[in-house]
């Protein structure tokens, strides 16, 4: 959990605008390399704070889909917080192929950006905005903003609405999907020498893509 200070996102978007599933989706192919071969998604919160549960909820959700073929590490079951943080990045690390971590995490903002979901190249900074040392996270950073930071964030994010971040967490899941399918689909045409953006959009328009 972190804190977005109060400026113009470049790159996002409100979780609730139109098509949002299928924009983000565009988003996530343009920043996340599918194709590389240790693919790891970091969901970072707790599931004691209403505020921070967006990234353990997009964890479980993805988790419950079969079709998503990547590591994903942090749920509602089993969360990525404080307490496990360095250990598991350390444990991550200690392998022969070098990971690229997408790192999902809650974060506060200004009034006009709650809701937003943002993506950037860079690490996350978890709890930073909580005023906790933990180490940096994440080869590209995706960040939804849960509520106004600046003041007694704790206290803000203990009475965040568990819809919101209920909410941001089942479009960011779906929209990572959907990236997933529209990346391997994308593949077969290459393969096929037989692009066509039209029958790739029909062969996922079976998703619900509001």
């Amino acid at each position: 959990m972190n804190t977005i200070p109060d400026l113009v996102l470049p790159y996002s978007l409100h979780h609730e605008s139109k098509n949002a599933v299928w924009q983000l989706s565009t988003l996530f192919l343009e920043y996340i390399p599918f194709q590389h071969e240790r693919l790891i998604f970091c969901c970072i919160g707790s599931d004691r704070c209403t505020g921070d549960t967006l990234g353990p909820l997009t964890g479980s959700f993805l988790k419950k889909s079969v079709s998503f073929p990547y590591e994903v590490v942090g749920s509602l079951e089993d969360p990525l917080h404080a307490l496990n943080l360095d250990a598991t990045l350390q444990q991550l690390h200690h392998h022969t192929t070098k990971p690229f971590i997408i790192a999902i995490d809650a974060c506060l903002g200004s009034e006009h950006n709650i809701g937003h979901i943002a993506v950037q190249n860079g690490p996350i900074l978890p709890g930073k905005a909580v005023k906790k040392q933990l180490p940096p996270i994440g080869d590209i950073s995706v960040k939804g903003i849960v509520n106004i930071g600046g003041f007694m964030e704790m206290l803000v994010l203990q009475n965040t609405r568990l819809h919101i971040s209920y909410a941001m967490a089942e479009k960011l899941s779906r929209a990572l999907l959907l990236a997933a399918h529209r990346y391997s689909l994308k593949r077969i045409d290459d393969a096929d020498h037989n692009t066509d953006n039209d029958d790739t959009r029909q062969q996922v328009s079976s998703l619900d893509l509001g």
